[in-house]
């Protein structure tokens, strides 16, 4: 097996040991970043459904309650939160693979009576009041999801609504009933809003960008073994060669074999120069035989 064989052989170890190990770091680091780009765009999202709930809440909600409703009806687009959903709807379109639902334990719209899931969630934060935001996974009919959660609490303008059946709009108990989104307490977390979004968002992000890396590990460990198998040719093999040349003419008798240049100081230097030693002791003693 030749010299250069021989390293090679040596490097491609090296080099797909490493890129192994580089590579499954990688990837890890690469989930880890796509689960934290995925949740910061699932803030944002979130972050605008707040925005248009807080502008329903602080401004149109006043003006709405000093105009009287069409025959004492009830409209559940006036409820802050009813915009905060119909907000994520429209974001929705441009973001399909993120969900939205503000869950609660008790809700009036029974729509948004939080699942089991939900309630976990919900019930951890009222375990943990001074969290601002969880994050987690779950797994639903099979599918993996990563989810970010914000606690609603109950605020001092929702108290006509939802504290008492009897304190609260006629129009809203016909419509819901006094059962249900009754009883809630000032500041009580009484609602988590969760954005959630399939792993295979995040994981098609991390395995593209894998993907990308391999390819460039690759080709980097292509071009460097190219550039050592040069270095390699150029600085030992070739000089080698030389030498392994002129010993092979010296061995067959040759007796006009020119001296070899030894440059620098390193090992084929140094080679070089006990050839050239060894070449003159083999003239001379040539011509002691003679």
């Amino acid at each position: 097996m030749k010299l250069m064989t021989k390293f090679n052989l040596i490097l491609l170890v090296l080099f797909g040991t490493g890129g192994i190990l580089i590579s499954q770091a990688a990837y890890t680091f690469l989930i880890n970043n796509a689960r934290r780009e995925v949740l910061q765009q699932a803030e944002v999202l979130m972050a605008s459904a707040e925005a248009a709930r807080d502008y329903m809440s602080e401004t149109l909600e006043p003006l709405l309650d000093r105009v009287p409703m069409p025959n004492g009806e009830f409209h559940a687009e006036v409820v802050p939160q009813v915009s905060a959903i119909a907000m994520f709807t429209q974001l929705k379109k441009r973001h399909p693979e993120y969900s939205y639902k503000s869950a609660a334990l008790n809700p009036k719209n029974l729509g948004h009576r939080a699942s089991c899931w939900e309630g976990e969630i919900i019930t951890w934060l009222e375990n943990h009041p001074q969290q601002k935001q969880f994050e987690g996974e779950h797994e639903t009919a099979g599918v993996r999801s990563l989810y970010l959660a914000k606690p609603v609490r109950m605020d001092p303008s929702c108290e006509v609504c939802h504290t008492d059946p009897k304190m609260a709009p006629d129009a809203m108990v016909t419509k819901y009933g006094p059962a249900n989104g009754f009883g809630w307490k000032p500041d009580d977390i009484v609602a988590a809003e969760i954005v959630a979004v399939p792993m295979s968002v995040p994981l098609a992000i991390a395995n593209k960008a894998f993907r990308h890396l391999l390819v460039y590990l690759i080709a980097t460990m292509i071009l460097t073994i190219a550039a050592l198998d040069a270095g390699v040719y150029w600085l030992v093999i070739r000089p080698l060669k030389v030498v392994s040349a002129a010993a092979d003419r010296v061995s067959t008798g040759e007796k006009n074999v020119p001296k070899l240049r030894a440059r620098g100081k390193d090992e084929i230097a140094t080679v070089t120069s006990a050839f050239n030693r060894m070449q003159l002791s083999l003239e001379k003693a040539f011509k002691m035989l003679e």
